[in-house]
């Protein structure tokens, strides 16, 4: 079994005195890893330590940020192995899942070390003679990047990437849940001689995170969470007007239309929603079918739900996999009995399974309605819901009719339908006859409660900045 010790200004530090995170393996529920939680000492030292690193590391050209980016991309794929190994451990994935995304982590740094040559200001005309207006972009200082359990190495590189490659330095907590493979990234930062300071890892609990999160040095607070995590950021921001970047919830509506390829519908569909076994903000939750093609489409859909097969992925890469912890799994099995109770018909799942391991079967309940918990409420798990329609005008009422947008789904063979879905949806990404990936180039933002701001591109890279504008007369 490892025991992890915090990364701080290039080194590995034990944490005297400090309680300690038993990290557990959610298919077997077996102890994998103990963490030590940072001190608010320990915590005032990483803080002090990216600061201080910051006013040199902004001053690098942005060309040699970039090249320590490569490095790190290198150092990630040459550790893929270890790192992967902690990922599969702590969150429940296949080994060649978790491989695969570092491997993936590693190419999101390439690309935004790519962005050194290209983070650009403006000139603007003035009013004046004889004067120039100058638009810089610049760093904004500290970031401190809180990082989820779901996609951890990822979406920690995600934040990493662009943070650094625009000047500014970092502190990392990960998720309580999935600190370990944070922690094996730490050691590839160390490979790739990343300066003293740019990068800290940190484990920490709520008051030592809210202390970080409210420090003077910190100008910037990245969170991928939940919306309650992200309402508590927005409050840590208020101390010193941090700017804030929320990346939240999400209940991702699928459209089918009676054109659609019914069987593409339905593969892409299991195929999202059992990811991660549903452990995905961008997972399709709520399907809303024409009525005319629903009992043939509810018919495929509960079939391939059902002969969806789940189990330890360390066995079977094919497998779905568990839940991250066993409260996660009882909130749902909650939410799906309240279903139930309200009128919903289970076609499949539904049930704790006994024996170890954090698992849920994937569930499908039909014959729902709007106003009903499980069509309003993420799951954040494999239950979908099904509601039918008409009209395309009442299946974008009952789209749009949510306190989430963040990922949307529509399946036609009909540009005019796909126009218009597209052209009216309440979302920050629309996918269409696909399912949701996040493609790194494009831009990732919610809209109403999914979140503020957003990450990937261009749009997700100046993000990390702030506009100077420079009036210089002559």
């Amino acid at each position: 079994m490892r025991h992890y010790q915090n990364f701080i200004n290039n080194q590995f530090r034990p944490s005297e005195g400090a309680s300690r995170l038993e990290v557990l393996n959610p298919a077997t529920e077996a102890l994998v890893a103990t963490v030590d939680c940072v001190t608010p000492e320990d915590a005032l030292l990483a803080t002090q330590a990216a600061a201080g690193a910051q006013k040199l590391w902004r001053k690098l050209p942005a060309v040699e940020r970039g090249k320590y980016l490569h490095k790190l991309a290198d150092a990630l794929v040459a550790r893929a192995d270890s790192i992967g190994k902690a990922l599969a451990l702590e969150s429940g994935k296949s080994p060649e899942h978790a491989r695969g995304e570092v491997v993936y982590a590693a190419e999101v740094t390439r690309y935004h070390a790519e962005w050194a040559r290209r983070i650009t200001g403006e000139i603007v005309p003035s009013d004046n003679a004889n004067e120039n207006l100058l638009l810089y972009r610049e760093p904004i200082g500290v970031v401190v990047c809180l990082i989820p359990f779901n996609s951890p190495v990822y979406t920690l590189m995600r934040k990493l990437a662009p943070a650094l490659i625009t000047g500014n330095t970092v502190i990392v907590r990960p998720s309580s849940y999935t600190p370990c493979s944070a922690l094996e990234i730490a050691q590839a930062v160390a490979d790739a001689g990343i300066p003293a300071g740019v990068i800290n890892i940190v484990a920490m609990n709520h008051q030592v995170a809210e202390q970080v999160c409210t420090h003077s040095a910190v100008g910037m607070i990245t969170l991928t969470g939940s919306v309650g995590a992200g309402r508590k950021v927005l409050e840590y921001s208020q101390v010193n007007i941090a700017k804030a970047a929320l990346e939240l919830g999400g209940k991702t509506p699928v459209i089918v239309e009676p054109d659609a390829d019914l069987a593409k519908a339905v593969a892409d569909i299991v195929r999202s929603k059992t990811s991660n076994c549903g452990q995905l903000c961008t997972a399709a939750e709520r399907v809303y079918v024409q009525e005319s093609v629903a009992p043939q489409f509810i018919a495929m859909l509960s079939e391939a739900m059902r002969n969806r097969q789940w189990g330890d992925r360390s066995k079977n890469h094919d497998w779905m996999g568990p839940l991250i912890h066993n409260n996660a799994r009882l909130h749902i099995h909650r939410m799906v009995e309240r279903a139930i109770d309200d009128g919903a018909t289970l076609e499949c799942g539904g049930v704790v399974p006994e024996g170890k391991g954090f698992f849920y079967p994937p569930t499908l309940l039909t014959n729902c309605r709007q106003d009903m918990e499980i069509v309003q409420e993420e799951t954040f798990g494999p239950v979908l819901a099904v509601v039918t329609y008409q009209t395309l005008d009442e299946a974008m009422d009952m789209v749009n009719d949510h306190q989430f947008g963040l990922a949307s789904m529509v399946y036609s063979e009909n540009y005019r339908t796909i126009m218009r879905v597209t052209n009216e949806i309440e979302a920050g990404e629309c996918y269409v006859n696909r399912i949701p990936d996040d493609p790194y180039q494009g831009f990732h933002a919610g809209w109403k409660r999914s979140g503020i701001g957003g990450d990937d591109g261009m749009h997700g890279m100046l993000a990390f900045t702030q506009t100077r504008l420079v009036v210089g007369s002559y």
